[in-house]
């Protein structure tokens, strides 16, 4: 896929960043010494981490050097690395592994899981949020368009881009030998956005990434306005023109033996 962009992912700053403290508002740490941010992106989650531990060493991981050059703009006060989670690792046992809205872009959940939980000293904590919307209109919407001609051709291996989450029966069995505890939810955050150009608009820098990269302009500006006419009809509007743009995420907290 093309690199991120982090002007377009900003642009809903605001709905991205209530998952983040939510997330780390459920951390059990007090005094951190090493902290790592899988999937920063531009910085958005790290400058929390930063601003409630400012004592420890953070530093945040991101495969995009577009959203790493802007974090490093904005958080100085972390450091910043060009890296793929699914192979880099640090150095020494860290205290806090906190992953935000990444970690449903890397395979084999089974593997993943235990070795980001090898990261961690004893009683360290691995903090995660995934979005859990493979099966909301607005995803199930961006397959079906993806089947149709002219697109289907182009867009054989998009559905395949994001992982399917485990339930949290397979996140329990998965993280609970290697846990003192392990804390499991799912939260819907709904988001009234003004109509449903603004719900394409919002997952454009995300989901659809895999959709439309691999499509030319033409065929990229068919497909919006294609899924964009479905989306519609898929989101009433409220009396005030507002869609009300339903968005699960599944989180876990496990706290390594």
């Amino acid at each position: 896929m093309s690199d991120w962009n982090p002007e377009l992912y900003a642009r809903f700053a605001d709905e991205r960043a209530w998952p983040v403290h939510d997330l780390l508002a459920r951390a059990p740490l007090t005094n951190p010494r090493r902290i790592v941010d899988l999937g920063c992106g531009a910085g958005a989650s790290t400058a929390p981490l930063v601003a409630r531990w400012p004592g420890a060493e953070v530093v945040g991981i991101d495969t995009s050097p577009a959203m790493i050059a802007e974090a490093r703009g904005k958080v100085p006060g972390a450091r910043f690395e060009i890296a793929d989670g699914a192979v880099w690792a640090p150095e020494e046992p860290v205290d806090l592994v906190f992953s935000n809205a990444t970690l449903q872009w890397i395979p084999d959940h089974r593997s993943l899981l235990p070795k980001l939980m090898s990261w961690l000293a004893p009683g360290g904590v691995l903090a995660v949020q995934m979005p859990d919307t493979l099966d909301e209109p607005s995803h199930a919407l961006m397959r079906a368009v993806a089947a149709e001609a002219p697109f289907a051709a182009a867009l054989e291996q998009a559905a395949g881009a994001r992982t399917k989450l485990l339930s949290f029966e397979e996140t329990w069995d998965v993280l609970v030998p290697h846990a003192e505890t392990v804390d499991l939810w799912r939260t819907t955050y709904v988001h009234p956005l003004m109509g449903a150009t603004k719900i394409v608009e919002m997952v454009r820098s995300t989901g659809l990434r895999p959709f439309l990269d691999p499509l030319d302009a033409g065929l990229q500006a068919a497909f919006l306005a294609r899924y964009t006419a479905r989306v519609a009809a898929a989101y009433p509007e409220t009396a005030d023109g507002r869609v009300m743009f339903r968005f699960p995420r599944l989180f876990f907290v496990a706290v390594k033996r």
